[in-house]
């Protein structure tokens, strides 16, 4: 898990380090264009892979919000500091538990509807309207949020039927043909810097998505979700130490909050699973 968020934050610098040369739906496009070189090893049990036309639409409805979501993403990477993309990114788990208890029937206890509460004050102390000025980068990332939640969400729902890599690498395939259209209008000739660039965001995106399962399969959430706020303190690092960026307490109190909340769900939910089903009435008499 330190790992994973260690690739992610050296995602993250090389978006930065290309800079906003690119529109993002371009940059979202050529990501996904130049890791498709990475899915090779998975081309097998995609396409042996069997949808009907249920799991296809979900399949397609979550190729469409997470190309949505990558292009808001890559549009605030360029434009606001390291670290406050990283600490707003937080709340996209909090977002994937408020849909998960309107879209898939999960119960929203008190105590869960109370950590949801402490996240979204960590955001405020994170962004703190009305105390300095705010840019649509930090509009976009906020929104990318519930989008990447929603894709997570419709994730969740197909790997109950499909296996994880012919989710991720179906995905990988539909998602630039979102993206190509909006790239297309606002065409801009890709220099080596952001080819080189770009293939780097697409070998460290698929890395750490591969090492962050690995790290689910070895240990519970409950000890693989705190490690997460090391992203923000690698990315506050990076920020200030290459990219001369001030290192801004109030977004790292506003990222632990939110971490904090989001490990405090992460933990219910991991004991939840862990207790035994309540048995039916007759069964309780016997």
């Amino acid at each position: 898990m330190v790992l994973t968020t260690l690739l992610f934050v050296s995602l993250t610098g090389t978006v930065r380090w290309i800079g906003p040369v690119l529109p993002a739906p371009e940059s979202a496009f050529l990501r996904f264009v130049l890791g498709i070189v990475f899915l090779l090893p998975m081309f097998g049990e995609m396409f042996r892979a069997s949808f009907d036309r249920r799991l296809f639409r979900l399949l397609l409805a979550r190729s469409a919000v997470h190309a949505v979501a990558v292009m808001l993403w890559f549009f605030a990477m360029a434009r606001i500091p390291i670290a406050e993309v990283v600490a707003i990114g937080y709340l996209t788990p909090v977002f994937v538990s408020i849909g998960a208890a309107l879209f898939l029937g999960e119960r929203m206890a008190l105590r869960r509807m109370a950590a949801v509460l402490v996240a979204f004050v960590g955001a405020l102390v994170i962004l703190r309207p009305g105390f300095r000025e705010l840019g649509l980068g930090h509009a976009a990332q906020l929104l990318s949020a519930p989008f990447f939640a929603a894709s997570y969400l419709v994730a969740k729902r197909l790997s109950g039927e499909v296996a994880p890599s012919v989710i991720v690498g179906w995905m990988s395939l539909i998602v630039p043909l979102f993206l190509a259209p909006p790239a297309i209008a606002q065409w801009v000739t890709p220099g080596l810097r952001e080819i080189l660039g770009l293939t780097l965001v697409a070998a460290f995106g698929t890395a750490g998505h591969y090492a962050m399962t690995r790290a689910f399969r070895a240990a519970p959430v409950t000890i693989t979700q705190p490690v997460v706020f090391l992203q923000l303190v690698w990315a506050t690092l990076l920020g200030h130490y290459v990219f001369g960026e001030p290192v801004d307490g109030w977004v790292i109190a506003g990222g632990a909050m939110i971490v904090a909340a989001v490990s405090f769900i992460s933990l219910r939910e991991a004991m939840l699973s862990r207790r035994p089903p309540t048995p039916p009435a007759p069964a309780a008499k016997l």
